[in-house]
């Protein structure tokens, strides 16, 4: 069993987590690791917090000389801001001098608070905070690091920010090459976009809710390339591989809707407009589209995987809507936290992080293996044993 667990507050002393099931025998190292982190910390938008972090990993646990034991990997990562907040996050006894009582509409603030009977909204918004995404970062490199062994590549773009770039009816059949290259574009831009003609109208969009004291969400797709056929199951619910994906997804904070392919189109569109047309090239099964998203019944069907996220506005305002403070039971405006003005470009590298943990939980499910060298040949078996099978010899 491939999973993993996360601890941590936004302004406490770091963020920690401990993975299990990677197999031993991956090369990873603390830089590798860093690179993905540095990308999520990047683009047009973000707020102070981002000036004073410079995320970096520690790996306390689970590796020797530069290659994974097979056991718990731990690792930490230092919040920089700690010092100026080792009094308010103390885990030792204190007195709050100034408790935080003024919930945010959108936010976790209020549900948890009653959820938990907390005065102090503070104890909700540390932990429901989007700085929890740092550590799934680090834990989605180490699924990429091993996901890049077997070929299997995770990338992403954004799509919309706010109104601009936004489009209905997209293509959904693109070549491994033609999204490589998005990739690569998507890298380059200050908003992750994939669609050059449309970056400046999203940065222009952005421009304009700092100006208004607002926020802004958007949409970001996630691609998978080099998936085999058969991973997930269609046997059972939690063994459906896109509803793991889309699980996944909106686990991330702000997240309102995941679409797997077409998504929502499909539900506009007749069926001989929706599914995709199966060939044979001689060699292989293929699509003639991509409507599914290269998923058909929970399970991978050899083409790429598409998944797509809507994040929305981030609720903490420079004009703060109306609330009630949770203690007076006074009409007050909500509470204001140091924030970004839009955190899409961020999401989705964080997705791309989400995602890739799901690609190699399935890859564990089905191949197993205590080492590397083990999973390898036990994959490698599985895909000559599709190539066979898809040029009609069923022979062992």
């Amino acid at each position: 069993m491939l999973e993993y667990l996360t601890a941590g507050e936004s302004h406490g002393k770091g963020l920690v987590a401990i993975i299990r099931g990677i197999p031993a025998g991956l090369m990873l190292t603390a830089e590798y690791i860093n690179e993905q982190l540095a990308r999520r910390q990047q683009g047009f938008g973000r707020g102070g917090r981002m000036k004073i972090e410079k995320d970096k990993v520690e790996i306390i646990s689970g590796l020797r000389h530069g290659k994974t034991l097979g056991t718990p990997i731990a690792f930490f990562i230092r919040n920089r801001d700690w010092e100026n907040w080792e009094e308010i996050m103390s885990c030792e006894p204190r007195d709050v001098a100034e408790p935080f009582t003024r919930p945010r509409p959108g936010h976790a603030d209020l549900s948890g608070a009653i959820k938990f009977d907390h005065e102090d909204i503070r104890n909700v918004l540390e932990r429901a905070s989007a700085r929890e995404t740092a550590i799934r970062v680090a834990v989605g490199a180490v699924a990429r690091r091993f996901l890049e062994e077997l070929g299997i590549r995770v990338g992403s773009y954004v799509l919309s920010i706010g109104s601009a770039g936004y489009r209905k009816g997209r293509e959904e059949f693109l070549t491994p090459e033609k999204y490589e290259s998005l990739f690569q574009y998507a890298e380059s831009s200050i908003v992750r976009a994939g669609n050059p003609d449309a970056e400046l109208d999203m940065i222009d969009a952005i421009n304009q809710a700092s100006l208004d004291g607002d926020t802004l969400g958007g949409v970001f797709e996630v691609i998978v390339l080099g998936a085999p056929v058969g991973l997930g199951s269609h046997v059972h619910w939690d063994e459906k591989l896109d509803g793991n994906i889309a699980r996944a997804l909106m686990s991330i904070q702000a997240i309102k809707s995941v679409e797997i392919g077409a998504g929502f189109e499909c539900a506009r569109s007749p069926g001989s407009q929706v599914h995709d047309e199966i060939i044979h090239n001689g060699i292989d099964f293929k699509r003639k589209s991509n409507r599914a998203g290269g998923i058909e019944g929970g399970m991978t069907n050899g083409e790429p995987i598409i998944s797509r996220a809507a994040m929305k506005p981030i609720p903490t305002l420079m004009k703060p809507l109306m609330s009630v403070d949770i203690m007076t039971k006074e009409s007050v405006a909500a509470g204001h936290e140091r924030s970004d003005f839009c955190a899409v470009p961020a999401a989705s590298v964080v997705g791309e992080a989400v995602v890739a943990f799901e690609i190699a939980r399935a890859i564990m499910v089905k191949f197993g293996g205590d080492n590397l060298t083990e999973t390898k040949r036990n994959f490698t078996g599985y895909i000559e044993y599709v190539e066979r099978r898809s040029k009609g010899d069923r022979r062992v």
